[in-house]
């Protein structure tokens, strides 16, 4: 239904019904090329063709409005970095605890499942 929506297929589906009306009201009274002729040439439109009209017209508008905002989020700095909570310091100390620093190897190797 979304896509329907955001596509705009809504309004084709209501002008197929619009002209499928239409054009059996005019085969009542005309004959069939003055039916599809009356029917498709846009002079005689119906309440249902001018309700659709109205209604493209005013999502055109929106749609208007909408492209005019622009987001604009602040400026970022170029570096950053990210700092662990004091919290974590107070337990772990403040010193250096990357891996290629820290100069030694795990005891044991890691554990392998039962099943190779």
């Amino acid at each position: 239904m979304t896509l329907v929506l955001t596509t705009g297929l809504q309004w084709v589906g209501l002008q197929a019904i619009a002209w499928t009306t239409m054009l059996t009201a005019n085969l009542s009274t005309d004959n069939f090329t003055q039916a599809v002729s009356k029917t498709f040439d846009g002079d005689h439109p119906c309440p249902l063709c001018k309700m659709i009209a109205a209604g493209k017209k005013s999502e055109q508008k929106s749609n208007a409005a909408q492209t005019k905002l622009k987001l604009e989020y602040p400026p970022v700095a170029r570096q950053f970095a990210l700092i662990a909570p004091d919290a974590y310091h107070k337990i772990h100390g403040r010193e250096d605890l990357l891996a290629d620093r820290l100069g030694f190897k795990p005891l044991l190797p890691p554990p392998r499942s039962l099943t190779c």
